[in-house]
């Protein structure tokens, strides 16, 4: 879509088009107080792409929550080299302890 300056707004139309193009990262636990935030969208084509650019985002303690976590995209176990498109949703699961 490009950059904007200053004072300039997306229109509305395109905002959404760029929105449901990138994926969602939903975050569990651990690794969800860690980012401060449960869900985020990100403009990459990758299951590792989306999990690194999680971690410049949210810093040091994220990025050593992740290689504990299982990874799902769309309800299914998946790996890091898994592409990623419009609409899917990758999860960080990390490990817990019931009582």
């Amino acid at each position: 879509m490009g950059l904007l300056h200053e004072g300039e707004h997306w229109p509305s139309a395109a905002w959404d088009e760029y929105i449901a193009a990138m994926a969602t990262l939903r975050l569990f636990a651990s690794i969800r107080e860690a980012a401060g935030t449960g869900k985020a969208t990100f403009d990459e084509d990758s299951v590792g792409a989306v999990i690194d650019a999680a971690c410049g985002v949210y810093g040091t303690t994220f990025a050593e929550h992740v290689p504990t976590c299982r990874i799902w995209v769309n309800g299914e176990p998946a790996d890091r080299d898994l592409g990623v498109g419009v609409a899917d949703e990758v999860a960080l699961l990390p490990p817990v302890s019931g009582g």
